[in-house]
């Protein structure tokens, strides 16, 4: 095979390959832990973790460990057989979340997917809704995955525009508003989604005690809540699920990205069997979901979260990554927010685009990545370290400061 350079790799790249993304220009050829190193050798910290999906560093030797040996005895059956991994897989995360029943699927969108035929089931079998009326109450801002249901209710121009004629079914308010969720309840009503932190949205973290708000809602109206978990689950913000943070307990938990540790796209949705028991066989399913070799993926990522203990490291790196950040006192930074390791730095719009900051840090070795223009998320897997976060924050200091 011949050896590309990371130039002759990106012009490749944009000459055979769709252009749906804009990529930092960096080529990533190998990776360990938190660095990642370029064909030429040039090493980067990366600071994004595949959009969290690697939370537990890349390529963790226990991980890799379950993939290798789980390769060497099974892979694939479908689900029109039993295998050995599933049941292990769904019991552990059963217990994990607190919940009764897993269904598995692959990618977080998928489990978006599930989430909302769960609502709607539900709705029409349990709380006896009319047939095909149902409505789901989600919010501005959001993001919850690609497919033409989900971009149904996106109010993101570049996410939507050109996919019509969209899904109905599903009312828009603004986020941390607890009286326009209020308002937008009626009988129809059969569910709440909700992302604890909107991620993509810029890491906008809602007020103390608007969860626990919406669960009140929900209870009080006889929805379900469901919480997409998917970007903030995982220890990522400092807890194991980031609803953690009020005092509530959501109907459906939505899970994906680190589920997978970063090796294989593995997702699921928890919830109690008088909810997942709406699904009988053949009315919802996947040929990949819950297989051997992601099953075996999935118990080894979730036992390295909670043998390492990566909610409290998260939690503490985070506290001390965002005091770093705030003590620049940069005249280019307008705020800084997050939840443990999960943090946003939105710039004022005088500093230019935030795209310039993450070309010049990736130049001096830190990878992250710009959302909505303005803000630079910085999300590195939970195994960095504290003298990790020093050496960033000089380069950031470079740029930012």
């Amino acid at each position: 095979m011949t050896d590309y350079n990371s130039k002759d790799l990106m012009e490749m790249e944009h000459k055979y390959g769709a252009h749906n993304y804009h990529p930092l220009e960096v080529v990533i050829s190998k990776a360990e832990g938190i660095w990642v190193e370029n064909p030429e050798g040039k090493r980067y910290i990366d600071m994004l973790s595949a959009y969290s999906a690697v939370n537990q560093g890349h390529r963790h030797p226990a991980i890799i460990k379950a993939l290798k040996d789980q390769a060497d005895t099974l892979t694939l059956t479908s689900r029109a057989f039993f295998n050995d991994k599933w049941p292990v897989f769904a019991k552990k995360l059963a217990e994990v979340t607190g919940k009764e029943m897993i269904l598995p699927m692959n990618t977080g969108a998928e489990a978006v997917e599930t989430a909302i035929k769960t609502m709607r089931k539900w709705g029409y079998q349990v709380k006896g809704v009319e047939k095909d009326k149902a409505e789901i109450i989600v919010f501005e801002e959001n993001f919850h995955g690609r497919t033409t249901t989900i971009v149904s209710f996106s109010t993101d121009p570049t996410a939507y525009e050109n996919y019509g004629p969209f899904t109905p079914g599903f009312k828009i308010v603004p986020y941390n508003d607890l009286e326009a969720v209020q308002q937008a309840v009626n009988k129809n009503t059969v569910g709440i989604m909700v992302e604890p932190i909107q991620g993509e949205a810029g890491v906008i973290v809602p007020d103390d005690g608007y969860l626990d708000g919406l669960a009140e809602i929900a209870k009080k109206n006889n929805l379900l809540l469901a919480a997409d978990e998917i970007q903030t689950g995982f220890c990522r913000t400092g807890k194991l699920f980031a609803y953690m943070y009020d005092n509530i307990e959501p109907d459906i938990i939505i899970m994906g990205k680190a589920l997978g540790g970063g090796v294989f796209p593995v997702s699921a949705v928890a919830a109690n069997e008088d909810i997942l028991g709406v699904f009988k066989p053949g009315s919802h399913g996947s040929t990949f979901g819950g297989n051997p070799l992601g099953c075996a993926v999935a118990i080894a990522s979730i036992d390295v979260l909670l043998d390492e203990n990566l909610a409290d490291r998260s939690m503490e790196l985070g506290n001390y990554f965002m005091e770093q950040l705030r003590n620049l006192n940069s005249d280019k930074i307008e705020l800084v927010r997050g939840k443990g390791l999960l943090i946003g730095v939105v710039l004022k719009k005088s500093a230019g685009k935030a795209r310039i900051y993450t070309t010049a840090l990736k130049e001096k070795g830190l990878l992250c990545k710009e959302t909505h223009d303005w803000i630079i998320r910085f999300a590195p897997p939970l195994i960095i370290k504290k003298e990790d976060i020093d050496f960033a924050m000089e380069r950031i200091r470079d740029v930012l400061g």
